[in-house]
């Protein structure tokens, strides 16, 4: 992923987010329509960058900038988790909750809390990026990263900065974060 080039304006993000229970509900149809409306509604609110995500059945990976000088990250995940439970409350809202969940009045989509990771610098963010594209296969949900529907793999292929087929099984890239 040589051809990569990145204006910083922002702090970056690694992010891991786990479905409640790890319930496999991520890609459900509903799940990633509120999710998509999520998005696009915090985004709006408060901005930032989706540099690169992958949605999958029980968890999602995203690198996120923020703008410059802003670092709330944790607020905008609350408005993310808490715009997609309130539109799938009808279907999942109640399922397997816990009576901590309802004390605090959480749902059972999402876990409590995420996993973040400060990009440190531009190896730092092709090796994320990487690992968030090639993850369907490491999961052995498909065998070709171009395969998996719910990843920007697609919009990196368009701008020219992966090939069509990179990531396939034969691929011991090093995607394993450490």
């Amino acid at each position: 992923m040589s051809t990569f080039r990145r204006t910083r304006y922002g702090s970056t993000y690694f992010f891991t987010v786990i479905a409640f229970r790890r319930r496999p509900i991520l890609c459900d149809d509903a799940v990633r329509h509120a999710l998509r409306d999520a998005l696009v509604r915090t985004r709006a609110r408060l901005p930032f960058t989706v540099d690169a995500m992958v949605l999958l059945p029980d968890h999602l990976h995203c690198i996120w900038t923020l703008p410059e000088d802003d670092v709330d990250y944790s607020s905008r995940w609350a408005q993310i988790k808490h715009h997609v439970s309130y539109l799938c409350r009808e279907r999942y809202g109640d399922f397997a909750q816990t009576k901590s969940n309802q004390r605090r009045g959480e749902s059972a989509i999402w876990q409590r809390r995420f996993w973040e990771h400060t990009i440190r610098d531009e190896a730092d963010l092709e090796r994320h990026v990487d690992y968030i594209h090639y993850n369907p296969v490491k999961h052995g949900l498909v065998d070709q990263v171009a395969a998996w529907p719910h990843s920007t793999f697609h919009r990196y292929v368009r701008n020219e900065i992966y090939p069509v087929d990179w990531g396939g099984t034969d691929a011991a890239r090093g995607m394993m974060l450490e």
